[in-house]
Formats: structure tokens, sequence, C-alpha cells
């Protein structure tokens, strides 16, 4: 047998294992890492964070990755190229991390990697419905496997879609595990680049779950806090938002597009919540010029309507609701306070996965890292019946380093 055929036989029956899980969002504002000790899996497993690193990218590979869009003359060229260039960055961030944390490669079992995501095709083509659903993460698993000497998971997301998934999002396969309870419904918001949520009705039953992408997260914030706002790179607290006023011609402009009328479950990425989503609702509404916080303060607003407006979707005026939030947002608390405001009317307690030993930062690294435990030692029959949202799958491609 080979021998790291033979290693990873004993990892899946070892009681526990030690993972490092890696997440690079659509905000590029760094590589979110996370290492964990995993005892067992399922129901039973037992997550103990002892790291959290995000080591942030230069500006050359942030304009790197967008250029991907932007340049399509070398676009497939750089595509080629970034794959495997990513790889050997995360590579080189993962190895870095684990110098500072004093961590040996040999003491981590396995990295969980999401890749970085350059572009996400959640519906079919108009013109070609052959294709169906596709989703792209670079960031080759087996350059990270060779360049740490350790066992990588990686490519998640192609696996959902293999099942009948969109490729997105995989939040609830961790919240599912970690979060949901047999007597209280339960809500998990992550506002990241995207913002989504996982929606967990009480008896721990997989087919009543929904998860869903709502809209734009900080995305379309961030973008314009560099574009308008030099040298910063989000809207630290919201501060921006704070000092300005909602321009509601606006607000109405961004919110009239078909997503938000499509029916849950759905997903979206930065192809659609980006730059021209901006420009196109300015044009369309007349507005040439406003003060800048003023258009951060629409931008924030929608944020938090476009969310609001999702979880009201899926909840009931009277019934009580336990929802947690993470992700970058949530250190927003214009954008926090905001969405609470909006759903003033719902009897909502307000937690944060702290609670959980789960730093909000990490949660989705973590996640990762839970995948990867479930790939080598769960059985996915813990999840029911499949769903074409949920599909009862393994997931991740496996990566040996020799």
């Amino acid at each position: 047998m080979n021998p790291q055929i033979r290693t990873l036989h004993h990892l899946s029956s070892k009681r526990s294992r030690r993972i490092l899980g890696l997440m690079s969002g659509t905000s590029l504002d760094g590589l979110d890492m996370a290492l964990c000790r995993i005892s067992n899996s399922g129901f039973d497993t037992a997550i103990e964070p002892e790291h959290f690193i995000t080591i942030p990218f230069t500006e050359t590979f942030r304009n790197d990755i967008r250029g991907l869009a932007t340049n399509p003359s070398r676009a497939l060229e750089m595509t080629c190229r970034l794959n495997t260039y990513t790889g050997k960055l995360f590579a080189g961030m993962i190895n870095e991390a684990l110098k500072k944390w004093n961590v040996s490669p040999e003491d981590v079992d396995l990295i969980a990697s999401h890749g970085q995501t350059i572009f996400h095709a959640p519906l079919p083509d108009e013109e070609r419905k052959e294709f169906g659903c596709s989703t792209l993460q670079i960031g080759d698993g087996d350059r990270i496997a060779a360049e740490t000497g350790i066992i990588t998971i990686s490519d998640f997301r192609q696996k959902h879609i293999a099942a009948g998934g969109q490729g997105a999002p995989l939040a609830p396969y961790g919240d599912y595990l970690l979060f949901s309870e047999m007597n209280s419904d339960v809500l998990m918001l992550n506002i990241g680049g995207i913002a989504n949520f996982t929606w967990l009705p009480a008896g721990r039953d997989a087919a009543k779950i929904v998860c869903s992408d709502t809209g734009p997260g900080n995305t379309l914030m961030d973008a314009q806090m560099q574009r308008d706002f030099r040298g910063r790179m989000y809207d630290e607290g919201g501060q921006a938002a704070a000092q300005g006023k909602v321009i509601h011609r606006l607000l109405d402009a961004l919110l009239d597009h078909p997503f938000f009328n499509l029916p849950l479950p759905k997903t979206t990425g930065t192809e659609l919540f980006n730059r021209k989503y901006l420009e196109d609702a300015m044009q369309r509404t007349g507005i040439k010029e406003f003060p800048r916080t003023d258009i951060m303060a629409t931008l924030n607003y929608f944020t938090a309507a476009s969310i609001a407006s999702a979880i009201r979707s899926v909840t009931a005026e009277n019934h009580p609701l336990k929802l947690y939030v993470s992700g970058g947002g949530v250190h927003n608390k214009v954008l926090i306070d905001r969405i609470r405001e909006l759903l003033h009317d719902r009897k909502i307690s307000y937690h944060s996965t702290l609670e959980k030993n789960i730093n909000p930062d990490a949660k989705e690294a973590i996640l990762f890292a839970l995948l990867a435990n479930e790939c080598v030692a769960g059985d996915p029959s813990v999840f029911g019946k499949d769903h074409s949202f949920l599909p009862a799958t393994s997931m991740g491609k496996i990566s040996l380093p020799g």
C-alpha cells in the first residue's frame, strides 16, 4: 500500500485530527487560517480552535484576481498561471503561520483549502443550458500539499455541484452539525463579501433546513471605500456610513433586481454585485454626484435591507429565534444596528458564535476544517435524504504531498 494512503487510512480512524482550515473570500482581504483539533464526526463533532490568523493579500495579488474579469484577452492564461501561483502563495502563508505558532507541519494531519473563487455561475447559461451550474476556485491543492508536506483537501464546491447542488453556500453543513438544536429555531447569518444564512428549525430535521445567499454583504461597501476613501479597505465599524444619509432613490434602484424576487434557496456572487451594479443603479436614477458618505450610508442600508427581507421570508413574527452573526460584517456596528431595526417586530435574541467557542472571524475557515474532517471520517447519511441545496455527500479532492 502507498504509505501516504496508509497515513490517510490511519487519520480516518483516529479519535481526533488536527486540521488547518483555509478561507479566502470574495472580499480578497487575505487568507484566514484556523488550526483546530476536531474530534469524532457528525453530531458528535467537537471542535477545539487552537490558533487563528489572517495574512493580508498584497494589492498586486488582489488586482491580478480582479483582472481576470476585466482583461478577457489574457483571462485564460492568467487563470492557468494564478491557479498554480495561488497554491504556492497559500502554502507560503501556511508555513509562515505554522512557524509563528511554533507548530511543526508533522503535527498537522490535514489542510482544508476553500481556494479563491474567480467565477460562480449557479444558474445554467441562457444560450447553453446543457452546461448547467458551475463554479471555479483556484489555488492548486497539489501545490499546497507538495510545499507544506501535509495532506490537503480542496475544491469542495465542485462535489456539491456534481451531487446536485449549486456549489454554495456550504456553511449549512457545519451549521447543522454544530448549531442546530432540538428545542429552538436557530438562524446562522454570515456577512462576508456576499451575505448568506442557514435557517435551522427546531428538531434537527435536515429536510427542513433552508440555506441561501441574500445578496451583497460587504462587497459593494468595500469596493466603494477603496475607491473614495484612499487607503481604507473597508468601512471600519460603519463610521463612514454613520456620517451619511440614505439616498432613497438609489436604494430603490439597488433593490430593483430580479435576484431579490427569486425563491429561496438562491446563490449569487460578485459577478452580479460589483462596482458596475452600483454605477448602473446611479445611472438609472440620474444620480451623478452625492457626498461619498451618503453613498456609503445607502450601500450599508442596501445590505441590511436585503438581509432582513430574506430573514423575514423564513421566520414567523411571534416565534422566538436565536440568531448568530459571523463574518467581517459583524464588526460593522451600523450594519448590525440597521438589521436589528428592520427586524424589530421579530422575537429575535442575538448571539455570538463565541458562545460555541468559535471566533466569528474564523467561522468559515473552521467550516472547511470540519468539511475535511467529514471527508475522511464522516458519514454523509447524517444529512438524511438528498436535497438539491444540501446534497448528502462527502466533499473535497485529496492531494498527497509526495
